[in-house]
């Protein structure tokens, strides 16, 4: 009985052993961006949004058990054109009085086939939370070791319906896609 307990314990460690758990990451803000086109009269115009927080475990042999969480300060958007930054903090598009955060959390990440990943999650805009897919893409800085992952860029790139969200004002003029481009850069803790 004895003899049994202790190949238990072995196969059980060596188990463990062999499943490593997702590496976490930190977000280095000043070097992370949210980039967003909208459309106005159907000329593309750029924005931004600076990121104010992320909760990043990469784990690049099983990404299904990957997860990201991240939060964009909605209230320091820029719209590109002086007169769109207060319309787009306004209640009838972000209401950012109200809703200071845009908030990502994932649900799924799964490999395209293609070198990347699909990520997918829900998106929380003005309170509302919806189903959203960015693929994503990792990138090592010029110059690091091949298989080096302590610094990488992730990119995501996808779009949404703002009147998904109820950010629908401005109808007449602005387009109801956005495409999102974020670019952010982490190092492992």
């Amino acid at each position: 009985m004895l003899k049994h307990l202790v190949v238990a314990v072995c196969l059980s460690a060596m188990g463990t052993a062999a499943i490593a758990a997702p590496d976490d990451y930190r977000l280095r803000k000043e070097q992370s961006r949210v980039g967003f086109t909208w459309f106005l009269n159907n000329d593309a115009m750029p924005g931004t949004m600076p990121v104010s927080s992320a909760d990043i475990a990469l784990d690049f042999d099983r990404p299904g058990n990957s997860s990201v969480v991240v939060s964009v300060n909605a209230a320091d958007a820029r719209a590109g054109a002086l007169f769109a930054n207060d319309a787009l903090k306004g209640q009838s598009v972000l209401w950012t009085d109200r809703f200071p955060e845009i908030t990502f959390r994932s649900r799924d990440i799964r490999r395209d086939g293609q070198g990347g990943a699909i990520m997918s999650g829900t998106l929380t805009v003005r309170g509302v939370t919806q189903p959203q897919t960015f693929t994503a893409r990792l990138f090592r800085p010029s110059g690091q070791a091949a298989g080096d992952r302590s610094e990488l860029t992730i990119r995501l790139t996808g779009s949404l319906s703002r009147s998904a969200f109820g950010a629908n004002g401005y109808a007449s003029f602005v387009g109801d896609r956005v495409d999102l481009d974020i670019q952010a850069r982490i190092e492992r803790q």
